[in-house]
Formats: C-alpha cells, sequence, structure tokens
C-alpha cells in the first residue's frame, strides 16, 4: 500500500512537471506539478480506458497517459475557464 502511494506521488511529480513543460508554464512548484499529474492521471486513466478498454500497468506507460492528460487539463483549463 506504502508503495503504490510513493509511486503515485512520482508518477504525478514527473507527469505534471513534463506537462507544464510541453505546455509551457512555469513548472518550479512541485506542489502544483503533483496536482497537476494526478488530476492529468485521472484525466489521461479515463480517456484512454473510454478508447482503448485498459490501461497501462507499466510505469512508462502510466506516466505518457499521465503526460497526455495533464496536457488536456492544462488546454481545457487555458480554453474554457482562463479566457
Amino acid at each position: 500500500m506504502l508503495w503504490w502511494l510513493i509511486c503515485t506521488i512520482a508518477v504525478g511529480c514527473v507527469s505534471g512537471f513534463l506537462a507544464s513543460k510541453l505546455m509551457g508554464l512555469k513548472s518550479d512548484n512541485w506542489i502544483q506539478n503533483l496536482a497537476l499529474g494526478l488530476v492529468g492521471s485521472f484525466v489521461g486513466g479515463f480517456l484512454w480506458n473510454l478508447i482503448f478498454g485498459h490501461t497501462s500497468d507499466k510505469l512508462i506507460g502510466s506516466i505518457i497517459i499521465s503526460v497526455i492528460g495533464a496536457c488536456i487539463t492544462i488546454w481545457a483549463y487555458n480554453k474554457f475557464i482562463k479566457k
């Protein structure tokens, strides 16, 4: 259980950092990166499961899905909320 939590936090931080770099945001706040990565993981996992019917159980696959979800989250925030 503890290992899962540590891996989830690590994947969230890495994917939030990568997504913020890809989308041109300032990425020096690790709490913001963690939140973005966790939301991105939820969004990416939901969309990936909806399209392909399964999610990845590998670390690299989870990071890629989370980065995609975080980029979609940043795009949606900038498009619909920030205006």
